[in-house]
């Protein structure tokens, strides 16, 4: 079944086979929602990703992207219980993943994530992808916890996360596994911008909707020369 879309008053969305990953159009500002409880990344959310990332990349005109996620969660990261009972497609999705962390650094386009909870392990690297984030301040944490788990970054999650984050907050974040409020994110560098629950979406949309009209083929040009390296380590060509 082919994408469906859905018209609702001041709003336009994309259903990309399944109500997990929907594109919601604000004025010129896509706006993904990633409603799948954890929003954990497993062979089928990773493989909607993917769909969605070739919708926006085939999209032409003015254009800027937030992603966001539902409730408690925004990401909590890679579906270990999925791993654990299909040892055999683990590595070909991780390698999907990285893949995306990819595509998302360079994609042509200004993205903003709003972080409306819980951003954990790789929904943590996904968030270290995008051009500026908002977090929620009053619930939910932004970790990286493979020091706990025993998982150590791959070279392409380790690319990702410090395309961005200075090494001193990568180190710390890393090494230590610490759980950081919105108010210890935006101190660290981790996030630009603090919202209330009820905000953090709308603040996201209003810096994405400030760079939507400019010019998107410089916007990919300049993440080419910011970013082409890391996105080459997750495995996209540039």
């Amino acid at each position: 079944m082919g994408p469906v879309w859905h018209f609702t008053p001041g709003t336009l969305t994309l259903v990309h086979n399944a109500p997990m990953l929907t594109i919601e159009s604000r004025g010129d500002v896509r706006v993904i929602h990633w409603q799948d409880h954890e929003n954990r990344f497993n062979a089928t959310s990773v493989g909607k990703w993917h769909e969605v990332l070739d919708e926006l990349e085939g999209t032409a005109g003015p254009m800027s992207v937030v992603i966001t996620g539902d409730g408690k969660f925004f990401s909590n990261g890679l579906d270990l219980e999925s791993f654990a009972t299909d040892r055999s497609g683990a590595a070909a999705v991780i390698n999907d993943v990285h893949r995306l962390l990819g595509r998302m650094l360079l994609l042509p386009a200004y993205t903003v994530a709003a972080l409306n909870g819980h951003t954990f392990a790789a929904g943590a690297m996904l968030a270290c992808t995008v051009d500026a984030r908002v977090m929620r301040n009053d619930r939910g944490y932004w970790c990286l916890p493979e020091v706990d788990l025993g998982l150590p970054l791959t070279p392409p999650m380790f690319a990702a996360v410090t395309a961005r984050l200075s090494t001193v907050t990568a180190a710390e974040a890393m090494n230590t596994g610490r759980r950081y409020t919105a108010d210890e994110a935006l101190a660290a560098g981790i996030v630009d911008h603090v919202a209330s629950e009820d905000e953090v979406v709308d603040r996201a949309v209003s810096l994405a909707s400030a760079v939507a009209g400019k010019d998107r083929s410089v916007i990919a040009e300049h993440k080419r020369m910011l970013f082409s390296e890391a996105a080459r380590i997750c495995g996209v060509d540039c």
